[in-house]
């Protein structure tokens, strides 16, 4: 039997005031996204002032990390990034327009070996969607590995 771990609203919701935090550290307007093991969304929160065109980009982000299980800048990484040019999987962008992102600010959920979600982040230059996804999976972490009630 395989058991699956699942994230809800309620593990989201932490995730997204750790990455509204460090955005606002960092003088930055964002958009979040928390999905699922599927993909799909639980949770968005587009800061105030955020672009309007990051609510699409986060929830690619968070689409392709968790799909891929691997973080969205990593298509891209040379020398190896299999989206480079010449490379495996040049092209794959393609292949579900405007869901399928390959820059940086998409990170995968992981709970004992397994996908359990991701988070999309999108507004900031890369640093700062690094930054702000570091955040939120420190918090993913500090939720995982905290004793059950």
């Amino acid at each position: 039997m395989h058991r699956i771990h699942r994230i809800d609203l309620d593990d989201a919701l932490p995730l997204l005031a750790a990455g509204r935090a460090k955005a606002e550290e960092l003088g930055v307007k964002q958009t979040l996204c928390v999905c699922d093991e599927s993909a799909n969304v639980i949770a968005l929160h587009r800061i105030p002032g955020a672009r309007l065109t990051g609510v699409d980009i986060a929830i690619a982000k968070a689409f392709t990390a968790a799909g891929h299980e691997r973080a969205t800048h990593l298509f891209n990484e040379p020398p190896n990034g299999p989206a480079l040019p010449g490379n495996e999987a040049f092209g794959i962008s393609h292949m579900l327009p405007g869901k399928f992102a390959i820059f940086v600010g998409g990170f995968p959920l992981v709970h004992d070996g397994q996908i359990v979600g991701a988070v999309g982040i999108s507004g900031g230059n890369g640093e700062q969607d690094k930054a702000v996804g570091a955040a939120m999976l420190a918090e993913f972490e500090a939720l995982v590995s905290a004793p059950a009630p």
